[in-house]
């Protein structure tokens, strides 16, 4: 008897367990999401300033574009 409580004890930590695992993975993808769309938005306002940058530039075209890839 003593045997058959234990295993529903230890069934119960088990699936208390993997609930838990599941809204901790939850949590982590939220995170994930939440971490890409930030970066995304980082990029987007790094380009735009370049951008900005090149409008401003005197430089021309070739001239930046072979700074950028070391051939100045």
């Amino acid at each position: 008897m003593a045997k058959a409580r234990q295993r529903i004890s230890i069934e119960g930590k088990i699936e208390k367990a993997q609930e838990k695992v599941v809204r901790s993975k939850e949590r982590y993808d939220a995170a994930v999401a939440e971490l890409r769309q930030l970066m995304a938005k980082k990029d987007a306002m790094m380009k735009g300033e370049l951008m900005d940058a090149f409008a401003k530039s005197d430089k021309s075209y070739d001239e930046i574009l072979g700074f950028l890839t070391g051939a100045v």
